[in-house]
């Protein structure tokens, strides 16, 4: 099982790298970050933009700035920073995979359950999809609980759930699993902390993309478990183009170096 997705996964990259030619590819490499510059940079909507448009796509941010120094974001940020060992919301910004997809130095963050993607086309889900993984945040919280969320045991899991829309219709639906401990095998438990391609073939044809999550740890007000995940090299068709990732309804993995397993 691990061959099988093992070759999927470098199937897809390498089906998604030929394709280049063929479709819009945003690696977030050219968003602007703010200071302090180099490997602490972030971009998190404090210029209340809304979002940023990237290749006629939409990554809208909602920020608050409730004086005194409190602020709060979600939607969208972007960063490029690449600490795996800080606990806690202080380290929000960090994906767990210690950096950008590919060696690439940005990323994409998202926070929160209300984030979306708008596209200016349809887009033919068979051939889109992008790379995901965990936030450090999110990552070190399953796995050695803190003062909100606890440690993951057997039982438990936390999963994106993306959605696409057309024109405001609900459409397919995509689960991407980011935390897995459900399987019998305790050697089979994982926290995902590295790049995986995640085809979009089972949304459908869509404008949007919306993102929420599914998480075993939950209190009174909700997820308990931090809801972010990463996200880097969005893959676009370009319009009338024939389909060159046949992977519709596929989530194409690859599981390496568990640091996080227990």
């Amino acid at each position: 099982m691990k061959d099988k997705k093992r070759t999927a996964a470098t199937l897809a990259a390498c089906l998604a790298a030929s394709a280049s030619a063929h479709a819009a590819v945003i690696t977030f490499e050219d968003v602007p970050l703010g200071p302090p510059a180099g490997p602490e940079g972030v971009w998190n909507g404090s210029d209340e933009s809304g979002g940023l448009n990237l290749g006629g796509v939409d990554f809208p941010n909602q920020f608050t700035d409730f004086g005194g120094g409190f602020t709060s974001w979600s939607g969208f940020a972007f960063s490029d920073h690449t600490d795996v060992t800080t606990p806690g919301f202080g380290n929000q910004y960090s994906a767990f995979a210690g950096g950008g997809h590919a060696g690439s130095s940005q990323y994409a963050v998202s926070f929160g359950d209300d984030a979306r993607i708008l596209f200016n086309t349809t887009v033919d889900g068979s051939n889109a999809g992008a790379w995901f993984t965990n936030t450090t945040y999110a990552a070190i919280a399953m796995r050695d609980g803190d003062s909100f969320a606890r440690q993951f045991e057997a039982g438990d899991f936390f999963t994106l759930r993306m959605q696409g829309f057309l024109n405001d219709t609900p459409g397919g639906m995509i689960d991407y699993t980011l935390a897995d401990f459900t399987a019998a095998d305790p050697s089979e438990h994982f926290i995902v902390d590295d790049w995986e391609w995640v085809g979009f073939g089972g949304l459908g044809s869509f404008d949007e993309i919306r993102f929420s999550y599914e998480s075993t740890d939950t209190g009174q007000f909700g997820i308990n478990t931090p809801t972010y995940f990463a996200m880097d090299t969005l893959v676009i068709p370009e319009p009338g183009t024939a389909a060159f990732l046949a992977l519709p309804a596929l989530i194409l993995v690859t599981r390496r170096g568990r640091r996080s397993s227990p």
